[in-house]
């Protein structure tokens, strides 16, 4: 079955208003050629409301970088999937490694966030990945299945649907190093399997897409291969030359 191909950009914490207005005007100059992929960018929160007026009837589609696991109250410095929605937000971000490493977030903690991003309208970009002492240990495949099945325990069909898978091996992350075509392609077979166990019917339809030093030079070969349905995109997003480039290879 084909998946259409999906790139999110995730811009971290970078980019001030003035420069994210000026960047995504650069990205949709340069992305009005692009036909037949999802484009979607995840600007810093104090940026989303500028971004949500660029974007407004535009091809490229809005996302957040994380939401809170509650809906209000008094969670000082949250951000709830009310409030994302309000701004015309419909992806999230959830479980990325460097919210689990310098956050301490669990499994359990995104599924919670990405069972809140489903009730209020966003789909959960779940992101899942080892690190390098687990990759050289031969523990890949069984630290992506925990996440995975950690993640979504529980969900419907009807919110798996909406769901996006998002691999980034957390020795890739920043770092300059990515997995090869044939490496990245193993594990996201292997995801796909795993969904399949769980979900037969979702299995093949499930968007599973490749985070971790994507750039112009490495994109091409990461999706070409048969299970890899698009990258989250960091460091190379930022600049709207390279994020052209790897749109283009999609």
């Amino acid at each position: 079955m084909a998946r259409q191909k999906i790139i999110a950009g995730n811009w971290k914490m970078n980019c001030t208003v003035a420069e994210t207005e000026k960047l995504l005007k650069a990205i949709l100059k340069g992305a009005k050629s692009i036909k037949g992929t999802k484009i979607v960018i995840c600007p810093p929160f104090i940026s989303l409301p500028v971004a949500a007026k660029i974007l407004k009837s535009k091809r490229i589609e809005l996302g957040a970088q994380n939401l809170s696991e509650f809906d209000d109250g008094a969670f000082t410095g949250e951000i709830s999937g009310k409030m994302l929605k309000s701004l015309g937000v419909k992806f999230v971000i959830v479980g990325h490694s460097e919210r689990r490493q310098f956050f301490h977030e669990t499994s359990e903690i995104v599924k919670t966030k990405a069972k809140q991003a489903l009730n209020f309208g966003l789909s959960p970009i779940i992101c899942i990945g080892e690190t390098i002492k687990e990759r050289q240990a031969s523990l890949t495949q069984e630290i992506v299945q925990q996440q995975l099945t950690a993640s979504t325990a529980g969900f419907a069909e009807s919110e798996l649907k909406r769901v996006i898978i998002a691999y980034e091996p957390v020795w890739a992350i920043g770092t300059g190093k990515t997995a090869t075509p044939e490496m990245a392609q193993e594990v996201h077979a292997f995801i796909r399997s795993t969904l399949a166990k769980m979900r037969s019917k979702l299995a093949q339809s499930v968007p599973i897409i490749y985070g971790g030093s994507v750039k112009p030079e490495n994109a091409a070969g990461l999706l070409s291969q048969p299970d890899i349905d698009g990258a989250l995109v960091g460091g190379a997003s930022l600049d709207a030359k390279s994020f052209i480039s790897i749109l283009r290879a999609a």
